[in-house]
């Protein structure tokens, strides 16, 4: 019911939580369409977006899910794939590290004929004529830093130490991009205007309040009085800006499985911010079995203690394979949640096998590990970026280092986690110690732990 996620964001007290699933190209697989033809040709979007509405059921669901969209009409390159939204490889303000980059002007800013920005428009109006009386439709915008990072790569994470200026220019600029798509948007039908901003949650909260405190306040100021709700989506382990983020006064936040929700369901209520989350994707949504999915959502729903500013979402937006049936049993928990847990109430899920798991010998290696946690780097923005620094450090580094992605995806990778401890993604560990977590380094601080570790490997040789 739209009218349910519509009062939610008015901070009134509701019969239930709204329910709203963020599948992006998973709508794709439901008509068996690849992420690349879901995300290039209007028809087949919208034709599965309404197989979302009508096996789903939500409340609201977001239109378009890609964070290229945006990145692409400035001139960044992509890599397209078939199973996930396209990821960013080329960046056109990478230049050095050592200058600041040159920041566009306005007239940079996409129009509506850029890009596939004409695309994601069709869609939008298709369904806001089909389903826009009964759903509340999500429209999503690259936010300001992880666009930010799109044009610039990596060496933005070094630039805010080294030119304060420059970098607060360049995301003024993101932060105008944001605001004319949000018009964009708004005059498409769009009910809610939702930021996504992986990367937020790879930055201190010094940074975020010393350069986006001031951009998002701008943002959902902006949304707000165009008649819209604002949303301010983050992911990877927020946990220690969840409060300056709700200092910017969005109507709602939205997490993922790497913050406590109870805990920052607290922190939102201080403010009467919505929070929305936090379904873990993989272990959960993709891995789980249709029980699984049941009680992880009942055990949500029942963490609150008020049905007031909570909507019962995945963490981000769903795998591709995401089984139907796992999401059509959290739809069930979220409108029958009291037969749902009589249902699952004996229910116990397996626990993870780490039997298999076999770790290298740490304290014996002849050169540094480095080993790279990530939910999948060709999917998450934080991952991606991650990943931008590790291979930086291997170019550098070369046969001296030995580099491994574990992607999140896979059972296997999950009990590696488990046995390893691995806190959060992306983690970022050097001859088994946990060295970066949720922070994404600057080159210089990688380097400078390669070199240390190299030194370590050496002296035991």
């Amino acid at each position: 019911m739209k009218d349910l996620l519509i009062r939610t964001l008015k901070h009134e007290e509701v019969e239930r939580a709204p329910w709203v699933p963020f599948a992006g190209v998973h709508a794709g697989s439901l008509k068996g369409y690849t992420a690349t033809e879901m995300l290039t040709d209007a028809d087949k979007a919208f034709e599965s977006l309404m197989e979302v509405n009508r096996l789903y059921k939500p409340d609201g669901q977001p239109v378009i899910f890609d964070l290229q969209i945006e990145a692409e009409c400035l001139g960044c390159g992509l890599v397209w794939a078939d199973d996930c939204p396209p990821s960013v490889s080329t960046h056109p303000l990478d230049g050095s590290d050592e200058e600041p980059a040159e920041v566009p002007g306005d007239e940079a800013i996409p129009k509506k004929t850029d890009g596939r920005i004409p695309y994601v428009l069709d869609v939008m109006k298709k369904m806001k004529d089909a389903v826009g009386d009964t759903t509340a439709l999500y429209g999503l915008i690259c936010g300001p830093f992880t666009l930010a990072s799109h044009l610039r790569g990596n060496n933005l994470f070094t630039d805010m130490y080294d030119f304060e200026d420059e970098v607060a220019e360049l995301f003024d600029f993101t932060k105008r991009v944001c605001m004319r798509m949000a018009d964009y948007y708004i005059e498409a039908g769009m009910d809610v205007i939702a930021f996504v901003d992986p990367l937020i949650s790879q930055i201190s909260t010094d940074h975020f309040e010393q350069y986006m405190t001031g951009p998002y306040t701008e943002l959902m100021e902006y949304v707000r009085s165009k008649g819209a709700f604002s949303s301010f989506f983050v992911c990877g382990d927020a946990t220690r800006n969840i409060e300056a983020m709700c200092q910017t006064h969005p109507d709602s936040i939205s997490i993922d499985e790497n913050v406590d929700l109870k805990a920052a369901y607290d922190i939102c209520q201080k403010y009467n911010v919505v929070i929305g989350g936090n379904i873990p994707l993989t272990s959960i949504m993709l891995l789980g079995n249709q029980q699984d999915n049941m009680k992880c959502a009942v055990e949500m729903l029942d963490s609150i203690p008020v049905k007031k500013n909570y909507i019962l979402a995945p963490g981000c937006d769903m795998p591709y394979a995401t089984p139907v049936e796992n999401v059509i049993g959290i739809a069930q928990a979220a409108q029958e949640t009291d037969a749902v847990r009589e249902m699952v109430k004996n229910y116990q899920a397996a626990e993870v096998d780490t039997s298999g798991v076999v770790l290298p010998e740490y304290d014996k290696l002849k050169k540094p590990l480095v080993e790279v946690f990530t939910l999948d780097s060709a999917q998450c923005a934080a991952c991606g970026y991650m990943m931008g620094a590790a291979y930086a450090a291997k170019d550098t580094f070369g046969d001296a280092i030995d580099m491994v992605e574990y992607k999140y995806i896979y059972k296997e990778n999950v009990a590696r986690c488990v046995k390893m401890g691995v806190p959060n993604l992306p983690s970022l560990y050097i001859n088994g110690k946990l060295k970066y977590k949720s922070i994404i380094p600057t080159k210089a601080e990688l380097d400078q732990a390669i070199r240390e570790a190299i030194e370590e490997c050496s002296a035991r040789s």
